[in-house]
């Protein structure tokens, strides 16, 4: 599964999320993986695993930077910080310089910090499920 980036929003339902996280959940329970870019990487907050943690606690991840979404002024307009998030759930926040592209796979999670790592993404999935 590659959920591309998306804006965050505040106006964002409740069961959106609870949709998305059903999805990851049913992929990475079946040993699928899960590959996000960007702001994508929100979808990946409130997914749990068999023994009811976090499914990043514990997992090198990345996403967007709280240092990029300050650099486009949007820490206002986002309802939170993914990587203020992503650390509160356990996960290992990975990141490089703003704007750089930059991906991190641990197990079954692959995640990219900004628009500028879909390649990488992508090329961490595609070896991923050619093996």
């Amino acid at each position: 599964m590659l959920i591309p980036r998306f804006r965050l929003r505040k106006s964002e339902r409740s069961e959106d999320s609870l949709l998305r996280g059903l999805f990851i959940e049913q992929f990475l329970a079946t040993d699928k993986p899960v590959a996000a870019v960007c702001h994508a990487t929100a979808a990946l907050l409130n997914v749990k695993n068999d023994s009811t943690e976090f499914v990043v606690a514990g997992k090198a991840v990345s996403g967007f930077t709280n240092t990029e979404e300050e650099a486009v002024q949007l820490t206002e307009v986002v309802p939170f910080l993914l990587e203020d998030e992503l650390i509160k759930r356990g996960g290992d926040f990975q990141k490089v310089d703003d704007w750089h592209p930059f991906a991190v796979q641990d197990g079954l999670l692959i995640t990219g910090q900004n628009p500028a790592s879909s390649e990488l993404v992508a090329s961490k999935l595609i070896k991923h499920i050619s093996q």
